[in-house]
């Protein structure tokens, strides 16, 4: 007989092969044949038991997060995104009222937009899924909104589409703007339903700004590429202009009190700029884009860091589904859950402390997930031992 050293900090057995004895026989009750088969199961997504220190089988790329979901039109599958974006308010969230509020109200505000990554993601066929988008485009059904800068390819997170008559609806319904106004833009959106840009030779100085102060507008031509100018809040980049100007120009010139910018944030002011003719560019936009853009990339790079940490940049869906939940109390199963209190270990925190809520507004895992795969950021694939498992695309 030969016996096994004692587990040290020089030595490491694999939990795989602890199942096998020292004289190469595995135990009885590891064996399939003594295990009933009403109680033989494939591993699922849910498994979580499994070696970080080994790479995991790779049996083939899942081609599709949602094959069993017969969608009929893209209408569909907006719908289906924009109703599964956020998870329900969980009982006890750990937040108080003020928080509550705060978190649904910032749901209620987000523009009715999904990126056209999220769609390919769900679908089989992307030239399908964009003749189909061509076709209700021309209909007046969907608008395509194109966010200049904002990522290449399908990692484009201002590449998205919006229902038409949501859309028109949040026009009319907004207080900020004359009805005259509301019904030109309403009637140049019907003119040229497949176009994503407009001259700015179309509406006047002071119309220009009040559709892009209200989100209707984004500027081509003066947009600054840098994505903390375009998350920052409505006229951060003038604010800037202005605490420098002091130091940078001559004192009683214009430009030494914010030159353009210098009426813009007083009482009732405008920009001197908004007073000269409008030759630039305009693209199409909704209100609260840079809201919605900005929790979409905080989440892609949250879920990214996720698997960077792992040691071969992949892990099981259920051990991912876990981290981006934060090890909130109440997600695992209630015998595993007891057997926990059992020995007084760590049973999880509540909702409100975790990433997913404090910075994501409770944002579903499945949601962004399927951001992730279908910007080509992430893949999945069957491991045969763990179920699904994801990794990082090189």
């Amino acid at each position: 007989m030969q016996t096994t050293p004692a587990r040290s900090s020089r030595i490491k057995t694999s939990r795989r092969r602890s199942a096998v004895s020292v004289l190469g026989l595995k135990r009885a009750t590891s064996s399939p044949s003594n295990v009933s088969p009403s109680k033989r199961s494939l591993p699922t997504e849910e498994s979580t038991a499994y070696d970080e220190d080994e790479e995991l089988d790779d049996l083939g790329i899942v081609a599709s997060l949602a094959s069993d979901l017969n969608f009929r039109d893209v209408p569909q599958y907006m719908e289906y995104i924009r109703n599964r974006m956020f998870s329900d308010m969980p009982e006890k969230a750990g937040m108080n009222s003020t928080r509550i509020t705060e978190v649904l109200n910032f749901r209620k505000q987000l523009p009715p937009f999904v990126t056209i990554a999220h769609v390919d993601a769900l679908s089989t066929s992307s030239t399908m899924i964009e003749r189909e988008i061509a076709e209700l485009a021309k209909k007046g059904v969907v608008r395509r909104v194109t966010i200049p800068h904002r990522g290449v390819g399908s990692a484009a997170v201002g590449d998205g589409i919006a229902s038409v008559r949501e859309w028109q609806a949040l026009v009319r319904a907004h207080d900020g703007l004359a009805d005259e106004l509301k019904d030109k833009y309403i009637r140049l959106m019907d003119a040229n339903p497949t176009s994503t840009t407009v001259p700015g030779s179309a509406f006047t100085p002071a119309e220009i700004a009040a559709l892009t102060g209200t989100g209707l507008f984004t500027s081509i031509t003066t947009l600054n590429t840098t994505a903390s100018a375009f998350f920052a809040s409505p006229g951060a980049n003038s604010l800037s202009a202005i605490s420098t100007s002091g130091s940078r120009h001559a004192a009683g010139s214009l430009e030494a009190v914010g030159g353009q910018h210098a009426t813009q944030h007083m009482h009732g002011g405008t920009s001197l700029s908004s007073r000269a003719p409008s030759t630039g560019t305009f693209s199409f936009s909704l209100p609260h884009m840079g809201m919605h853009i900005k929790l979409l990339v905080d989440a892609r790079n949250h879920l990214l860091s996720i698997l960077k940490k792992a040691r071969f940049k992949a892990a099981p869906l259920g051990v991912l589904r876990e981290r981006w939940d934060g090890g909130v109390a109440g997600t695992g199963s209630a015998e595993r859950e007891e057997r926990k209190k059992a020995r007084r270990e760590f049973v999880g925190v509540l909702p409100g402390r975790t990433k997913k809520w404090k910075q994501f507004y409770g944002m579903r895992f499945e949601w962004i997930l399927e951001e992730c795969v279908g910007a080509g950021l992430v893949e999945l694939f069957e491991t045969g031992s763990v179920g699904r498992a994801v990794r990082l695309v090189s």
